[in-house]
């Protein structure tokens, strides 16, 4: 991730515009323990579930690029690709209260299989991009992180490259490191993120959950993503430091201080002392 044009005397990350973090991230219907602050003889809340140990959640697929600012910190693009939720409409077996037997029902996918990620990936995620990506960059390479969950697509699989190569798009799907969360912007800050501005939003359907997820999503701050972005530069440095290990402590730069102060960096600079030592390090572990 560091530009190659940078890397002889001032080593720089690239700013990294181009690459989409997609991942899937469990929302429940409701925490196992909630705090309430009560008025004087106000009744406590109720709530009921089959068991606590298993309440309703829906898997959502979710796409976040790097947003982009004028010079004035005017968001021009949000970086928010897509939030997809892995669901299904099946007609109930029986009639209720609530509906007649046949109704349709939003209920969750329970097997991720890999042609469910395929067909995600090519009917969700895909047209969602070429539809909001920034014109006056269609003509870059786009890649599309994922991790290495056994149900993703590889990133040599025939029917994405034929769906990719569509519209006159050049889509690469990359894998991240292996047993590296903090390299992956969902999982170092934007699910937990959107999870807890979801969990503000009372729900008690399958369908109100994902109405709430979404809220959550749109509302999700963009200089808070760019903020994980610049986050993920620094973790690196930090994973170079430790020769690929992950018993690091995630560095702090108070990057609000240096939005305050109209300082805060689009790329960090990297040691080249220390890109050096890596180069050898990796020379000597072939």
């Amino acid at each position: 991730m560091l530009d190659e044009n940078s890397i002889p005397r001032n080593p720089m990350f690239k700013s990294m515009y181009n690459v989409i973090h997609i991942d899937e991230k469990w929302f429940e219907m409701t925490k196992k323990s909630v705090k309430y602050y009560l008025v004087t003889d106000e009744e406590d809340p109720y709530r009921t579930c089959r068991n606590k140990n298993y309440i309703p959640k829906v898997m959502f697929l979710v796409a976040i690029a790097r947003p982009r600012f004028d010079d004035e910190f005017n968001v021009t693009f949000t970086g928010k690709i897509g939030l997809f939720p892995l669901v299904e409409k099946v007609p109930a077996k029986r009639s209720s209260a609530n509906r007649v037997a046949g109704t349709l029902e939003t209920k969750p996918i329970t097997s991720i299989t890999k042609e469910v990620s395929r067909m995600f990936l090519i009917n969700k995620v895909l047209p969602a991009i070429k539809e909001k990506w920034p014109r006056e960059h269609a003509h870059e390479t786009i890649f599309i992180q994922q991790d290495n969950a056994p149900c993703h697509v590889s990133p040599d699989d025939e029917e994405f490259r034929r769906a990719a190569s569509e519209g006159g798009f050049d889509f690469r799907l990359i894998c991240q490191p292996a047993n590296s969360p903090d390299l992956n912007i969902l999982d170092l800050g934007f699910s937990s993120g959107i999870q807890s501005l979801q969990q503000k939003i009372a729900t008690k359907t399958v369908d109100e959950l994902i109405q709430a997820v979404e809220i959550a999503y749109e509302n999700f701050d963009c200089m808070s993503s760019n903020k994980i972005f610049l986050t993920l530069q620094s973790n690196m440095i930090e994973i170079m430091k430790h020769k690929g290990l992950n018993n690091y402590k995630t560095s702090h730069m108070k990057k609000d201080v240096l939005i305050a102060q109209n300082k805060l960096p689009t790329q960090l600079e990297c040691d080249l002392e220390l890109v050096r030592e890596v180069y050898d390090y990796l020379n000597l572990s072939l």
